[in-house]
């Protein structure tokens, strides 16, 4: 539908998932569902809020907190990844937002399309892991993937009307994250406090991570080939420190068009649930004379090395993006933990490529993959920092 009123939201407490709220609340939108890790306390006072029809509470161990929490209110709670899945399929949603982190996300962005909902789709993992099982699944059920990321987003804003017009290249914009310019010797001693100090955007702590690995551009590159059929080596990375431009793309005659807007990801969210139409945000609006200068770097990939690793997985095909993935998962679980240094998420990651990702792309394939990768890198980290 090209105006959704009724939005189900999966990982409705996390950075997406509040904002995707605040937007829903001033649009007038409906949300009869809303799904979340962990987190019981805002989650209640979301259900309270927006009164939706099923809210599922992803961790079992929370799940008997939380209909003590809502015992007083006509709402069916769920929990697991059976409830997830229950959840992305609700008859009540016309669109479903799927902002977990992870790849959780895989089974419940199917389990949303099967049911024949348009997906706004946050959560990378999906098409990182799952790109050709998604985009075939959507393609038979006629179902929109709506992309969220605000790269995508821009991407996806920039080819409006140009349908039939062949694109020569992607060009997606990257912030460089907190350590744009700095070097592996650096690198070595960096905190996890530094790490997640982002100069333009508010994440969650994993993405965060990611951007300053620059791993997060690399899963943005993966997107990108799925989302606009494109081949990898069309997707280009830019680095653009203001994060004015949020990405642009080149058409066969070597017209470039770009998509700008200040640094807030309630625009990408709201065109996700309100396109064709543009509708009031609540945002600022872009003043270029408060920049004055937009700047363009190469990305350093042998200092970043999971963005090379990344590309190098896209290329390869099969379950390396699998493998990539879920060795990174891993690894920022463990950094985030301080039980790693920051730069051995990048070596691990590349070494997570001399796994074998040969094999035919199906959902057990994709967990296989990532148990693999798990393991693989839980005993190379064995012996420490």
């Amino acid at each position: 539908m090209n105006n959704p009123k009724n939005v189900g939201i999966l990982g409705s407490t996390g950075s997406i998932g509040t904002q995707a709220l605040e937007v829903c609340a001033a649009q007038g939108y409906r949300v009869p569902v809303l799904a979340a890790k962990s987190s019981e306390q805002l989650l209640e006072s979301q259900t309270r809020q927006f009164r939706p029809n099923l809210i599922c509470i992803y961790d079992e161990a929370a799940y008997k907190s939380m209909k003590v929490r809502l015992a007083d209110l006509d709402v069916k709670i769920v929990t697991g990844m059976e409830g997830l899945c229950e959840a992305a399929a609700f008859p009540g949603a016309d669109v479903v937002l799927n902002a977990v982190v992870g790849m959780i996300g895989l089974q419940p962005t199917l389990a949303a399309i099967s049911a024949g909902k348009d997906i706004a789709l946050a959560n990378k993992e999906t098409l990182v892991t799952g790109g050709q099982l998604v985009m075939k699944a959507a393609r038979e059920r006629n179902v929109k993937i709506l992309p969220v990321d605000s790269e995508h987003s821009a991407i996806f804003q920039c080819l409006q009307g140009y349908s039939s017009c062949k694109v020569s290249r992607i060009l997606l914009t990257a912030s460089g994250g907190p350590f744009f310019g700095w070097n592996r010797e650096k690198l070595k001693n960096v905190t996890v406090a530094q790490t997640l100090r982002h100069p333009n955007w508010n994440m969650g702590a994993k993405i965060t991570v990611d951007s300053a690995t620059m791993m997060n551009k690399g899963f943005e590159c993966i997107e990108a080939v799925w989302l606009f059929d494109v081949r990898p080596e069309q997707v280009e990375v830019v680095v653009h420190r203001e994060s004015v431009i949020h990405s642009m793309v080149e058409f066969e005659d070597c017209a470039v068009l770009a998509q700008m807007g200040v640094p807030d990801m309630k625009i990408p969210i709201q065109f996700a649930l309100t396109c064709p139409e543009r509708k009031p945000c609540p945002t600022k609006r872009l003043n270029l004379f408060d920049y004055g200068i937009l700047t363009f770097a190469k990305p350093d990939m042998e200092t970043f090395c999971c963005l090379k690793a990344a590309l190098e997985a896209i290329k390869r095909g099969g379950l390396y993006p699998t493998l990539v993935n879920s060795a990174n998962e891993e690894l920022v679980r463990m950094f985030l933990e301080e039980k790693i240094s920051f730069l051995r998420i990048g070596d691990v990651v590349c070494k997570a490529l001399e796994l074998d990702g040969s094999g035919e792309v199906t959902v057990e394939s994709i967990l296989d993959a990532e148990e693999r990768a798990r393991r693989f890198v839980r005993e190379v980290c064995k012996c420490g920092k």
